[in-house]
């Protein structure tokens, strides 16, 4: 099987080396590289160029375009059968590619031809304890997926060329939440995916609160727009908009042991975090790294949470203004 390997990239000269370094280390090498440009600004280009002796690279510029139209641009420029996903800050290890492949027979004996997709996994690799934080708060680990239920993030995956033709590619008019609208649609016409664990691509959370909260922001306008999720986001407002503010009135005027409740109730909502820090023992050297990733892990799941309620409502809202000016037209 012919393997195309795609992603998109703007202004990523820092970062891009890495991951086509990656690309060039893999067991099972892609037969082309695709690279569809938005329009990078920066030394983007000549850092491509540099790999292209190593590479077999084809480049598809795009200037403006949104993360689905340059996936889907550089997809319709691909020649492989099998397409596989990932991003620009990523780094992947060197069987992410064969391990992906396995599912249709590649390295092994058989294999399922009637696969249409297979979802690799992710790991952060954190350089600050915000950062460390920020991925243990955030990002799944191996044991907590349901490969039923799982739907990945395009960073690490792979599908039939015919089967992306059949859901009508990704979602060129949403610009956030975009993989998550692919997979459901991909789901629904073909079943469940083919997991591969060992297909793993590495990446580095956000460096900043501001820049996390700008994520979750545009994340929940990309789910507002594209109507998904609405249970949890309204789980999410019931929680701080009326559970918590009755939970301190009733701990001020009922009684004080209503704090306990509160407290065991802060805790439960940080386990999961806690739980994959503490796996992570050997990243934290001494005492102030775990009180700074403590107090971090805290303020990121109140700053995502109000971020999500800040966008979803305008997600809603452009997704409305969308239905109604197809209506009309």
């Amino acid at each position: 099987m012919k393997v195309s390997l795609i992603l998109t990239v703007l202004n990523e000269g820092d970062h891009i080396r890495r991951l086509l370094e990656s690309v060039a280390a893999q067991t099972r090498k892609p037969d082309e590289v695709v690279i569809c440009d938005g329009g990078s600004g920066d030394n983007t280009a000549a850092v491509i160029q540099e790999c292209a002796e190593r590479l077999p690279l084809k480049i598809v510029t795009a200037p403006g375009s949104n993360i689905s139209q340059g996936r889907n641009a550089a997809i319709r420029e691909a020649s492989g059968e099998i397409i596989a996903v990932t991003d620009a800050g990523v780094w992947l290890e060197d069987g992410w590619l064969e391990e992906l492949m396995k599912v249709w027979g590649y390295g092994s004996v058989g294999g399922s031809e009637g696969v249409a997709m297979v979802t690799g996994f992710y790991k952060s690799d954190p350089q600050t304890t915000f950062e460390l934080a920020l991925g243990a708060t955030t990002i799944p680990e191996l044991r907590d997926i349901n490969p039923a239920k799982f739907l990945p993030s395009s960073r690490s995956v792979a599908f039939r060329k015919e089967a992306w033709a059949a859901v009508g590619g990704y979602p060129e008019w949403l610009d956030f939440s975009e993989d998550v609208l692919f997979d459901l649609k991909m789901r629904a016409k073909f079943g469940a995916f083919a997991f591969a664990p060992k297909a793993v691509a590495h990446f580095r959370p956000r460096s900043s609160l501001g820049a996390f909260a700008r994520q979750y922001f545009n994340y929940a306008q990309g789910d507002g727009r594209a109507g998904l999720w609405p249970k949890i986001h309204f789980v999410r407002y019931f929680t701080y908009l009326v559970a918590a503010p009755l939970l301190i009135y009733a701990a001020l005027t009922i009684s004080a042991w209503m704090w306990l409740l509160g407290l065991i109730a802060g805790v439960a909502y940080v386990r999961k975090p806690l739980e994959r820090l503490a796996r992570r023992t050997a990243d934290l050297v001494n005492l102030a790294d775990w009180v700074k990733v403590l107090l971090w892990i805290a303020v990121i799941r109140v700053t995502g949470d109000i971020a999500k309620m800040a966008g979803y409502p305008l997600g809603v809202w452009c997704g409305f203004r969308r239905r109604n000016k197809s209506k009309a037209s």
